[in-house]
């Protein structure tokens, strides 16, 4: 539900023009990295989905192998269905896997990967010899936020952060307490190089981020008609 793509021609019109190394934190989708085609010297892509971070692996090295995997698959609800079920057990190849993994998050509702969403989808993977060229020279890592920011932090750092929503967590996979809202606030107060944070706009938020730059923006919501307001926050 946090997808950026609309919103990164904004979040990278923020960005200093004097960094040498860029760090997307939690990388999703990986919107904002995407949107250049090189955004510093050192890139890193962050996410602590290992099945996500499987997926990017497989696409930079194996990307024929995984476009012939998907060009199996079906937008279908038995496969959807069965492949959730899958996902669970051990002893596929990491291609199967990643496979497996790109269809449940592009025929399910709103990429929920819970549910399927009966809705016309293009399931081709035929541009994924574009993502593999811009993930050449890409760092992908799989740590704790908080490891990563600590491992990559340098004055001439820029670190990009669209942790999940505060109160919205029940939509995310991976389990992000309200003591992880703020223990990212924490870190990121004493960090060497700068952030840019995305949020939703809540008053919990804006009272913990008080310290710093704090803009309104909104975008389409990603899960029903309308807008969704949104926070962008940054130490410069």
């Amino acid at each position: 539900m946090g997808g950026k793509r609309l919103l990164a021609p904004k979040i990278v019109s923020l960005f200093p023009d004097d960094i040498d190394r860029y760090i997307e934190v939690f990388g999703g989708g990986g919107s904002v990295l995407f949107y250049k085609e090189n955004h510093a010297s050192l890139e890193v892509y962050n996410d602590f989905n290992s099945d996500l971070v499987n997926l990017f692996r497989c696409t930079k090295y194996h990307c024929a192998e995984l476009q012939r995997e998907i060009s199996g698959y079906l937008n279908s609800r038995e496969m959807f269905e069965n492949i959730k079920e899958k996902m669970n057990i051990s002893g596929f190849t990491d291609i199967q896997r990643a496979g497996m993994f790109y269809l449940i998050n592009k025929i399910s509702y709103g990429s929920n990967m819970r549910t399927f969403g009966g809705r016309k989808r293009n399931i081709s993977a035929d541009y994924m010899e574009e993502i593999e060229k811009r993930l050449a020279n890409v760092v992908i890592e799989n740590m704790d936020f908080e490891q990563l920011i600590k491992k990559y932090d340098h004055p001439e750092a820029l670190f990009y952060c669209d942790p999940p929503y505060s109160h919205t967590e029940r939509y995310y996979d991976i389990l992000f307490r309200k003591e992880d809202h703020e223990r990212l606030k924490k870190v990121l107060s004493k960090i060497q190089g700068r952030f840019i944070l995305s949020y939703n706009d809540s008053s919990y938020i804006r009272e913990l981020y008080k310290e710093f730059e704090i803009a309104t923006t909104e975008r389409q919501n990603n899960l029903s008609k309308g807008v969704y307001k949104e926070l962008i926050i940054r130490n410069f």
